[in-house]
């Protein structure tokens, strides 16, 4: 697994950043737009899981990290139900919540990924060097 020198190294994070851009496409829309909650949710969720990544890797150790991790992996699937609530109502097409159910899978699966790699390190994190 690679070094990471900055949160924007992190592909999980690139991912999710890509999540929220495509969100706050949809939740452009004239329909989606009009759902004020459903709007404050998802854009809340796809923000969160992109903005634990950052936090839990600048707080510089890896059980910190972990935790942040977690939170961003349970932000991307409040994306995915949110997703279905958007398909449900006519907001976005097919094609549409596929390609965000996608990505949002992905950001999921990326955390999954390095929270499996950091549980088997033996590096404890940069605020723990001497």
């Amino acid at each position: 697994m690679a070094t990471f020198n900055t949160f924007e190294d992190i592909i999980a994070w690139q991912k999710a950043r890509e999540l929220c851009k495509l969100i706050n496409v949809y939740t452009g829309y004239h329909a989606f737009s009009k759902d004020f909650k459903l709007v404050s949710q998802i854009k809340g969720s796809s923000g969160s899981a992109m903005d634990n990544i950052a936090e839990g890797f600048e707080r510089g150790g890896n059980k910190e990290f972990i935790q942040f991790l977690f939170i961003s992996k349970g932000s991307a699937g409040e994306v995915r139900s949110q997703l279905y609530r958007a398909l449900d109502n006519g907001y976005i097409s097919p094609d549409e919540f596929q390609k965000a159910y996608n990505l949002a899978d992905e950001v999921g699966k990326l955390d999954r990924g390095l929270i499996s790699h950091l549980k088997e390190s033996e590096l404890k994190g940069d605020k723990y060097k001497k």
